[in-house]
């Protein structure tokens, strides 16, 4: 390939790229980014009203899809929307997943599942029901999932079932990506540390309770200071384009050097 334009390996226009839990904070990021670029987006979520704020703010054709991905047949169901929209998926991101903080000897079995099956077990079966489509095509594809630097390390503040998952989400990712490598399908996830959303807002906030959080998280950051929805906006289009063709099964922390340390 011609390095004489470097910038069109980045090229996503007219692309599809579905999208589950657009409504949250990656969700969105990756939604407005994505369109921002050029893709044609589905929209997938269970919250239709923030899904709708979130299409409101995108800048190409959105179709919405009201589901969750949280059964063989809702996965299948989300594919088959997209590609009636569309004709065809080019890009997934499994922006859906849940925590609940709790120690061990506290949490509930039931919540233990529940993280389970919102960040690992949806992660597969989206990835699924999207490699039968991308297989279809018989042009390859690209799939980012959402990962976590807790995939990598632990947490002293209760976060056994959210660790356990990311850590399963970067096996699938690894296992997927030299399983499709002959599809031409790609797979790869992002990891983020803490970076802005609704979730995290107070950690920014100039209070004596979140300054006291941000001092002692930020001595194990070298960059010095947390994640804005931007840091999560480069990776996801490099790891969406033609770019990252020659990159699969790989985990690619955006956490200003969090886990280099």
């Amino acid at each position: 390939m011609s390095l004489d334009n470097p910038h069109a390996l980045f090229d996503v226009k007219d692309k599809v790229a579905l999208i589950t839990g657009a409504s949250g904070a990656f969700g969105a990021v990756a939604a407005h980014a994505l369109s921002a670029a050029g893709c044609k987006l589905a929209l997938v979520a269970g919250n239709q009203q923030a899904m709708a704020e979130v299409a409101a703010g995108c800048q190409s054709e959105t179709h919405q899809i009201n589901a969750r991905p949280d059964s063989e047949d809702a996965c299948s169901n989300i594919v088959e929307q997209a590609v009636s929209a569309f004709g065809r998926v080019d890009i997934l991101v499994v922006a859906s997943g849940m925590n609940k903080v709790a120690k061990i000897d506290e949490m509930d079995v039931s919540d233990f599942d529940n993280i389970m099956d919102a960040n690992v077990r949806q992660s597969w079966m989206m990835s699924r029901a999207t490699v039968s489509q991308m297989k279809s095509q018989g042009d390859g594809g690209k799939i980012i999932l959402m990962s976590s630097a807790r995939g990598l390390l632990g947490h002293p503040a209760g976060y056994t079932a959210y660790c356990a998952s990311k850590s399963a989400v970067d096996g699938i990712t690894k296992a997927l990506g030299c399983e499709l490598g002959a599809d031409g399908i790609t797979v790869n996830a992002i990891a983020p540390t803490v970076f802005r959303s609704p979730l995290t807002a107070w950690m920014f906030e100039d209070t004596d309770e979140a300054k006291a959080v941000r001092s002692g998280f930020l001595t194990r950051v070298p960059k010095g200071r947390l994640g804005e929805p931007e840091d999560l906006a480069g990776p996801l289009l490099f790891l969406a384009s033609r770019a990252s063709d020659f990159y699969t099964g790989h985990i690619l922390y955006a956490d200003g050097g969090y886990t280099a340390g």
